[in-house]
């Protein structure tokens, strides 16, 4: 069975892992056919379908920046919103706040968080309770508080990052993680890395191997320059400053820890969006793959463009804003956090687009096709070695893409094809936008590629095109035929 395309102009685009180029074929032709494949024995990616991961049977639950990384997919934001019950936002009108009782307190911090939760909870990708300001709120009822209100937060699936920065090892490091997750419903923590390795343990290993920390790098305040900027002295190491050796070992405690787990990465990095410098400095030491939390935009002051261009990886991601006054302040909270969540994935529109533009495609391996790379060697879809083929042919490594099969997987798939497409000067016009007007995937790997890779075309650079697939047999009821999505005739199409 084969199906035609009339009056079409057909691109067809590949990112070739072994010559790291774009490589796009453009045929101008106007039918192109597309056969049944003749094959009775299609069972190459049916390995493994029947298996249950190692998470799945040992029934852990999912990590906290598994969660993230879901949230920030789900609902296409990096925002994450701070609850700071401060007394100044608390206070009723006309009464001191020392004369409110210690329930009365806990009551109106409470409902302060509520508020900003219900009204934001379609924004944040994550949120982050203060368990200073908690604490503060007296000794009985205080903490309950807290629990109270990450309780809350619970149900509606949104990670819950707690910060505490604490700083300790042993007996105490332990005590302190079993307050934040087990009694105070953590799913990540904020610590202080200046101990070491074994002051972090506690919090990612073991018990806690769901759990997840932002490690204090270098932070917003000017006082972290007494010690953070500090140079290193020391002749084997090319780390110029005490937070970019911070930075780089946040990569290596994680896969520390990652090593007797299956729960992934464990570690990210607290970096202010005050400083651009640090920033940058900081996700190169890192390396793409870890997170960082950048305090500072809107009250204090912080450049958002400066920031996501300075902390976001090539893909546009693995960065959150955490955003307190800016909301809870407003009139509007709701419009307020919709406005810093659409302002932060604009920011990150335009990193992307004036990357791809400024890039030279003669350069080498572009940071986004490593990126690629690299994943898809570590979820195990691209392996070298010496393998038959179905033509017979021998090849050096082995490209089996039905393995793609988590939304993480798809979602940084459909971005790297995505960058890969905005990348290509065959595929944009002189002005940016494309040259094709319909993304269309031939049944049956090609849907789901089609799928992830509009969508991701739509959420990294705001460009919206249509998509279609075909059947692989004609449909004979209903709307019948075998091309369903967006219309195709007279129109452009990236295949």
């Amino acid at each position: 069975m084969a199906f035609t395309i009339i009056k079409s102009i057909v691109y067809c685009c590949f990112i070739l892992l072994i010559d790291q180029k774009l490589v796009t074929f453009k045929s101008s032709s106007y039918i192109t056919t597309f056969a049944q494949p003749t094959s009775k024995n299609n069972n190459s990616n049916n390995n493994c379908s029947n298996d249950m991961s190692d998470q799945q049977q040992n029934d852990i639950p999912l990590s906290f920046f598994a969660k993230l990384e879901a949230r920030v997919a789900e609902i296409n934001s990096h925002l994450c919103v701070g609850l700071d019950p401060h007394p100044s936002e608390l206070c009723p009108p006309n009464k001191e706040w020392l004369s409110v009782t210690e329930g009365e307190k806990c009551q109106l911090a409470f409902e302060f968080c509520k508020n900003i939760i219900d009204a934001t909870a379609p924004y944040a990708a994550a949120y982050k309770p203060n368990a200073a300001f908690f604490e503060s709120l007296g000794p009985n009822l205080g903490l309950t508080t807290l629990a109270k209100v990450t309780s809350y937060i619970h149900p509606k699936s949104i990670p819950i990052l707690l910060d505490v920065k604490r700083g300790d090892i042993g007996s105490t490091a332990l005590a302190y993680a079993i307050a934040a997750y087990d009694h105070l419903g953590a799913d990540g923590v904020t610590l202080s890395p200046l101990m070491g390795y074994d002051s972090l343990e506690p919090f990612i290993t073991g018990s806690f191997s769901h759990g997840g920390a932002f490690i204090l790098c270098k932070t917003s305040n000017p006082g972290s320059n007494d010690l953070l900027t500090l140079q290193l002295s020391s002749s084997t190491t090319t780390d110029t400053t005490l937070y970019e050796k911070i930075a780089s070992l946040a990569s290596v405690w994680s896969d520390r820890a990652s090593s007797s787990s299956a729960n992934g990465s464990k570690l990210g990095l607290v970096v202010g969006a005050t400083d651009a410098t640090a920033l940058s400095k900081a996700r190169a030491a890192a390396g793409p793959d870890i997170w960082i939390l950048a305090p500072g935009v809107g009250a204090q002051g912080g450049d958002l463009d400066a920031a996501v261009v300075a902390g976001m990886n090539s893909l546009g991601t693995k960065m959150l804003i955490p955003v307190s006054r800016g909301i809870s302040k407003a009139l509007d909270k709701s419009k307020a956090a919709k406005d810093y969540r659409d302002n932060i994935e604009e920011a990150i529109r335009r990193k992307l687009v004036v990357t791809h533009k400024t890039e030279d495609d003669n350069s080498g391996i572009l940071p986004y096709q490593q990126e690629f790379i690299e994943f898809s060697t570590n979820e195990g879809v691209l392996k070298f070695g010496s393998f038959t083929l179905k033509s017979g042919r021998t090849s050096p490594y082995f490209f089996n893409a039905g393995l793609f099969a988590t939304g993480e997987s798809l979602f940084k798939l459909g971005k790297a094809y995505a960058s890969s497409i905005m990348a290509s000067k065959e595929l944009l016009k002189e002005d940016g936008s494309p040259k094709f007007d319909i993304v269309f995937g031939p049944a049956y790997k090609g849907i789901s590629l089609g799928a992830v890779v509009c969508a991701a075309l739509y959420s990294a650079f705001g460009v919206n095109v249509g998509f279609a697939y075909n059947r692989k047999e004609a449909k004979d009821h209903g709307e019948g035929g075998m091309l369903v999505g967006a219309d195709m005739k007279g129109k452009d199409i990236l295949i």
